[in-house]
């Protein structure tokens, strides 16, 4: 899964749940209520950077964000 601006990227088809590691001490993010087709188009996308902001992000999946890889505690959420 090559990308400038994933790291990694994993998917648990039972809660839904897709989790991105951004590079660059982005953070890590979980979306929720993501279908499995949506993983599949993403994790299948030629470019990951470009999917993620024309096509992920407009679809405006919940997610939480953690804040400092080093403080797993502070976390922020979407509505």
């Amino acid at each position: 899964m090559p990308s400038s601006v994933i790291a990694a990227m994993s998917y648990n088809a039972d809660t839904q749940v897709l989790t991105l590691v951004y590079r660059g001490n982005q953070g890590t993010y979980r979306y929720f209520d993501v279908p499995p087709e949506e993983y599949d188009a993403f994790r299948s996308a030629s470019s990951k950077g470009t999917y993620l902001n024309t096509i992920f992000k407009a679809k405006q999946y919940r997610y939480e964000r953690k804040r400092h890889p080093s403080n797993r505690n502070q976390i922020s959420q979407s509505s």
